[in-house]
């Protein structure tokens, strides 16, 4: 199974690259969010999915590593193909599906086209108990893609503030409420000290409780 594509960008559909390497031109699909950061010309690295049917076989490209683990995540709820899984990550990051998840907004589930309130909390009961563990997984890989095609803005915080609160002794579903709640009001751009010193504000009025219980 194709797992990485390295090559040049040939040319740019509406949902798919064709990725030239070694004179060979492989269609991948991806997502908006994804194509919108490629250029025509330009070296690319792509995660790919292999999805391997009876009458076809399809390659969906990822820029980073983990926008792939959100996908295969994604579509492993019912009602999520592959065409949807990539329309919800071309309107959402993997930090914004993981504050969606955390607040159970269903309302930023359903900006993905081909997603309505059915399929939204169905995705957002599903994910929940799983959010978290991407949250860490993404802290511990510590990856970012390189080069023109990077992922741009602060995603990967989340997943750090999220690592440095675990390691300070609370649960990740916990964690990933309390950093989830703070980027909210911090904003999407917040550095990862912020994100830590916003989450432990939200766990404070929590820890008081149980003390004072």
């Amino acid at each position: 199974m194709i797992a990485l594509l390295n090559g040049i960008v040939a040319s740019l559909g509406d949902d798919h690259a064709v990725i030239d390497v070694g004179g060979v031109g492989y269609r991948v699909y991806c997502s908006g969010r994804s194509l919108g950061r490629m250029a025509r010309g330009e070296a690319v690295s792509l995660h790919v999915e292999t999805h391997v049917r009876e009458d076809h076989i399809h390659l969906f490209g990822f820029l980073a590593e983990d926008e792939r683990d959100w996908f295969n995540l994604l579509t492993t709820v019912q009602g999520v193909g592959a065409r949807v899984g990539l329309g919800i990550l071309g309107v959402l990051s993997g930090d914004d599906l993981m504050r969606a998840i955390a607040a159970a907004d269903k309302g930023a589930i359903t900006q993905a086209p081909g997603v309505g309130p059915k399929l939204a909390a169905r995705i957002l009961s599903e994910l929940k108990d799983k959010a978290a563990g991407m949250a860490l997984g993404t802290a511990a890989r510590g990856e970012m893609p390189a080069g023109p095609t990077a992922m741009t803005g602060a995603d990967g915080n989340l997943g750090d503030a999220v690592s440095a609160l675990v390691n300070l002794g609370y649960s990740p579903s916990q964690a990933l409420g309390a950093v989830s709640t703070a980027a909210g009001r911090l904003g999407k751009d917040a550095a990862v000290e912020s994100l830590i010193q916003g989450g432990l504000s939200e766990l404070a009025p929590a820890d008081h409780a149980a003390g004072a219980g």
